[in-house]
């Protein structure tokens, strides 16, 4: 990390007053309005800020983050030193966020010295400029190099850089307007790279072998149809088939049945016969000795239903899914984390209207709660999960959700508000104005409700021996849970006694 820069300046009063103004890094700033923090966990310090209340933060590897007072983020530059070659050579560089290297040297410098002379109008910048950089050793690059500099920054924002907020887990917006390359797109590099391959005869065995390259190159040639790929997708099709059903194994299957050969039924009817779940994920295929046309019918079919020729037109969760698999954490859980902004913003635009959600939601939030539990992300799946409960009508599904909540909440040390949660739970089994969870005492859902209690109960008892009202609460989970306990059917009390042993 090069902070060579940042250690003079907090030597010389000199350097860091010039840095303060006109440039506006400040060291005496160094404290942002609200708690943050990156998506990623990594390391975020603090070290300056500027007069329109932004702050500069240094990341884990040198990098950095400048946030302003907007609830707006990006990477400025690569180390402190870089940082301070852009700020010092760009002294107006909040309003050089829209350019890049693309606009060309004679645009660039054109609007780097219009800036510049209306900043001269109030100040000067010029005699301090060269002090500043001769004191600290920055090199004097021309505005075309420093706004490449910027621009090569500030598309490292996301994912590596996502700032969050501390408390809600809101992901701040992108500094700059420079488009980004769609999700799928870096998903699917890997897979185009393998297709290729193949489609040379090249690592058949070490492609189809493995599980990640094997579903990227299937989704990779959904995109990309070609004539002569039969022999290379059935070699994929028999591997895949060695798991149980995926979707990778029914677009396997489509994309071989699409050539409409009769001479593929039996491999596709036994790869249909490979388990049950097998069996229900490739329903209504052909017989063996149907005609080429049934076929095509059949693959048509199910391509209409489950995949497209388009991949932005794939769900998300296609793509964070295999971003995952690839160890693309970070990727994976900006594209999460903003799905989930964008559903925590129509929730509260229908709230402030008085309109009613949308219950569609509630699918898609347990879809997210998954895919954050998933990636280990246990504070955005509680966030997702806050969000569903309110979706749930009906007192069984209220009580499901309420109990993984409670569980959430556990699993992130907040054993306060999931004893409250349990407290919730607990009245709605006994109101009697729903009868959707009437037997719940002779159901699963029972033995559930009791381990959690009794789960909640062990987690919170170290916390619990240092904090009273902690401690009263536990005693309420724990007499609850015996409580719970005894009115649970014969088999729910054995299964729930054994469970907890």
């Amino acid at each position: 990390m090069t902070d060579h820069a940042l250690r003079l300046l907090r030597k010389n009063p000199r350097l860091a007053g010039l840095a303060a103004f006109p440039f506006g890094f400040d060291l005496d700033r160094a404290e942002h309005a609200e708690a943050v923090r990156l998506a990623s966990g990594g390391p975020l310090e603090p070290i300056a800020g500027d007069d329109t209340g932004g702050t500069y933060f240094v990341c884990g590897d040198g990098s950095v983050l400048y946030a302003d007072s907007e609830g707006s983020a990006g990477v400025i530059g690569n180390s402190v030193d870089e940082a301070l070659e852009v700020l010092v050579g760009l002294p107006g560089w909040h309003d050089h966020l829209g350019l890049s290297p693309a606009d060309g040297e004679e645009r660039i410098r054109a609007a780097v010295a219009g800036t510049e002379e209306e900043i001269r109008e109030h100040y000067g910048i010029d005699a301090e400029r060269t002090e500043l950089r001769a004191g600290l050793g920055l090199p004097e690059r021309s505005p075309t190099r420093l706004v490449g500099l910027l621009h090569t920054a500030l598309l490292r924002t996301e994912p590596g850089f996502l700032l969050l907020g501390a408390e809600e887990g809101g992901a701040h917006g992108l500094l700059d307007p420079h488009p980004r390359p769609p999700l799928w797109e870096t998903v699917l590099a890997r897979g185009r790279a393998d297709l290729a391959l193949l489609r040379a005869g090249a690592a058949w065995d070490e492609v189809a072998g493995d599980r990640t390259r094997r579903a990227l190159a299937l989704r990779a040639a959904q995109f990309d149809r070609r004539e002569g790929d039969l022999p290379l997708l059935r070699h994929l099709l028999r591997h895949e088939a060695e798991a149980s059903m995926t979707d990778e194994l029914r677009l396997a299957a489509v994309l071989v049945g699409l050539h409409g050969l009769p001479e593929d039924l039996p491999l596709l009817l036994e790869v249909r016969e490979s388990d049950f779940d097998t069996w229900c994920g490739l329903g209504g295929m052909p017989e063996p000795g149907a005609e080429s046309a049934e076929l095509l019918r059949w693959a048509r079919d199910l391509d209409d239903s489950f995949f497209g020729a388009d991949p932005a037109d794939e769900p998300l969760f296609t793509w964070t899914g295999l971003a995952r698999d690839q160890g693309l954490t970070e990727l994976a859980r900006a594209a999460l984390i903003r799905s989930l902004d964008d559903i925590d913003l129509r929730a509260y635009a229908a709230e402030r209207d008085g309109r009613a959600p949308d219950r569609h939601l509630a699918e898609r939030l347990g879809s997210l709660v998954r895919e954050f539990e998933q990636l280990g992300d246990t504070f955005q799946a509680l966030r997702a999960q806050r969000l569903c409960l309110p979706l749930r009508t009906t007192a069984h599904d209220r009580v499901s959700a309420l109990l993984r909540l409670a569980r959430l909440e556990r699993e992130e040390c907040r054993f306060g508000q999931a004893a409250d949660t349990l407290e919730s739970l607990r009245d709605t089994l006994a109101d009697p104005a729903d009868d959707t969870t009437a037997r719940w005492r002779d159901t699963n859902l029972g033995v559930y409700v009791v381990q959690e209690h009794h789960a909640l109960a062990r987690a919170a008892a170290v916390d619990a021996a240092v904090d009273a009202t902690l401690a009263r609460e536990v005693q309420e989970v724990t007499a609850a849970a015996a409580e719970l306990l005894a009115s649970l059917s014969a088999a729910g009390r054995a299964f729930a006694e054994r469970s907890r042993a």
